[in-house]
C-alpha cells in the first residue's frame, strides 16, 4: 500500500460507519468541547490583550513615559535641565509642569482634583490630552487669564459648563489676622476633556503652568519635566541613563515603576485565566480516552484479525492513535476559526448584545474602560492551537496502548 499501515487503516475506520452511534455521538461532543474551549482561550487572551494595551496607551496618554523632578519636588533651574535630557536621541519630547492636589467648588458642589499646570503647546509633545476634547480647547489656556480644563465626569459632579467660574482650592494656607486661611482663586471653564477612562475624567484638571505657578508659589520653578520617549519600553534604561546624568539632586522616575503593580497585575490575571479555561481544553480532550476505548472495544474481533495478519502492536496502537489525533486536529482547527472570528469581531458583538438586552457590561463608574476592546496576537493563538493539540494526542496513548495488549486468541475465542 502506498500509505503506512496504520494512518490507512485509522483513516478507513474513519470514514466507515460505525455500528455503534453513540461511539460517533462521544466523538462529536470531544470535537465540539475542543472546540469551545480552544475558541474561549483565544478570545479571553485577547480581549485582556487588548485591555492592557487600551490601558496602557490611555493612561500613557495622561502621564507620561517619564518624569524628572528633585526631592524637594521643585525644580529652579528647569531649562538646563531640560537640555540635558533633550540631548539623549531616545527622547522625542518634554514639557513642564506644576501637579498638585486642590478642592474645586461651584454653588454647593465640591469635588477634590489633581490639577496640572501645563504649557498647552509643550504638552502635545508628551501627552493626547488635545485629541480627547469634547468642549473647547486646551490651547484656550492662556497665562494670566485664570482658564480651567475639566475632565468630563468631575465637570459633571460639580454640574458645570463652558464659561463657568470655578473656586479652586489649594492646601496651602495664607496667615491673616483672623487666623489661616486656605488660598482659593476663581477660575473660568475653558474646556472640557474625556479620554474615556474613569479615573482620569473624573479627578483630573489642568490650567496653565504660570496661573499654578502663582496660586502655589513656585515662582521661576516647575514641579518637574515629562518626557515622551521614542519607545516607551526602554523607559527603564533611558531612566536609568538619565540618572546618571543628572547626578544625584535629581528623581528620574517612569511608567513601568508608576504603574508597576498594575501592569504586573494584568499580566498575572492573564496567566490565570489561561490555565483555568485550559481546564476546558483538557476536559474535553479527556473525552477522547472514553471514545478510543469504547471504539477499541468495539473494534476486537477486527484487532484481532490485523495481529494474526501480521500487524505489530506499535502499528495496532498507531491506528487508534490516528483517531484521537483527528479528532483533536478537528476541535483545534474548528475552535481556532471560531476564536479568531469572535476576536476579531468584539467590538461589533458587544454593543450589539448590550443593545439587544438594554443594559452595559462595563459600567464607566467601576471599570477603567466602558468598551469591550480586542487585541488578538499570532503568538497566543499558536500556543493555543499547539497546547490543545498535544493535550489531544496524550490522552490517544492510554486507550491506544491498551489496544496493542489485545490478544488475538481472546478475541476470537467467542467470534
Amino acid at each position: 500500500m502506498f500509505k503506512p499501515v496504520p494512518l490507512f487503516v485509522g483513516l478507513r475506520y474513519t470514514r466507515a460507519k460505525r455500528r455503534n452511534h453513540f461511539i460517533s455521538f462521544i466523538s462529536l461532543i470531544s470535537i465540539l468541547g475542543i472546540a469551545l474551549g480552544v475558541m474561549a482561550l483565544i478570545t479571553v487572551l485577547s480581549v485582556m490583550n487588548g485591555f492592557e494595551k487600551e490601558l496602557r496607551e490611555r493612561i500613557l496618554g495622561m502621564a507620561s513615559h517619564a518624569h524628572v523632578t528633585s526631592f524637594d519636588g521643585k525644580l529652579y533651574k528647569w531649562q538646563d535641565v531640560r537640555a540635558q535630557i533633550e540631548a539623549d536621541p531616545r527622547v522625542i519630547g518634554t514639557a513642564p509642569q506644576i501637579e498638585f492636589e486642590a478642592m474645586l467648588n461651584f454653588g454647593d458642589k465640591v469635588s477634590g482634583a489633581l490639577i496640572r499646570g501645563i504649557e498647552p503647546v509643550e504638552e502635545r509633545q508628551v501627552s493626547d490630552v488635545h485629541e480627547h476634547m469634547v468642549a473647547g480647547s486646551i490651547d484656550d489656556l492662556t497665562p494670566g487669564e485664570f482658564g480651567i480644563v475639566l475632565g468630563k465626569e468631575l465637570a459633571i459632579a460639580l454640574n458645570v459648563d463652558l464659561g463657568s467660574k470655578v473656586t479652586v482650592v489649594t492646601p496651602q494656607a495664607n496667615v491673616t489676622p483672623a487666623g489661616f486661611m486656605p488660598r482659593f482663586r476663581r477660575f473660568t471653564v475653558v474646556g472640557v476633556f474625556s479620554v474615556g477612562m474613569y479615573e482620569y475624567d473624573r479627578a483630573t484638571a489642568f490650567m496653565h503652568i504660570q496661573d499654578a505657578g502663582k496660586l502655589m508659589r513656585y515662582g521661576n520653578a516647575v514641579g518637574g519635566i515629562r518626557l515622551k520617549l521614542e519607545d516607551m519600553f526602554e523607559a527603564k534604561a533611558v531612566s536609568a541613563a538619565l540618572s546618571q546624568t543628572l547626578g544625584p539632586d535629581y528623581f528620574v522616575s517612569d511608567w513601568t515603576v508608576q504603574h508597576e503593580n498594575f501592569f504586573r497585575a494584568i499580566k498575572m490575571e492573564k496567566r490565570v485565566m489561561f490555565f483555568i479555561l485550559l481546564l476546558i481544553v483538557t476536559v474535553a480532550a479527556f473525552n477522547i480516552v472514553s471514545t478510543l476505548v469504547m471504539l477499541v472495544n468495539d473494534k476486537r474481533a477486527d484487532i484481532a484479525i490485523m495481529r494474526t495478519l501480521g500487524m505489530s502492536p506499535t502499528q495496532v496502537m498507531g491506528v487508534f492513535i490516528v483517531q484521537g489525533m483527528l479528532i483533536g486536529t478537528l476541535g483545534t482547527l474548528l475552535g481556532v476559526v471560531c476564536g479568531v472570528a469572535l476576536a476579531t469581531n468584539v467590538d461589533v458583538i458587544v454593543p450589539w448584545l448590550e443593545q439587544l438586552f438594554h443594559t452595559q457590561f462595563l459600567a464607566a463608574d467601576v471599570y477603567y474602560i466602558t468598551e469591550l476592546p480586542s487585541d488578538l496576537r499570532i503568538k497566543d493563538v499558536a500556543v493555543v492551537a499547539v497546547v490543545s493539540f498535544m493535550a489531544s494526542i496524550l490522552m490517544t496513548i492510554y486507550p491506544a496502548w491498551q489496544a496493542s495488549r489485545t490478544s488475538p486468541a481472546e478475541a476470537l475465542r467467542y467470534e
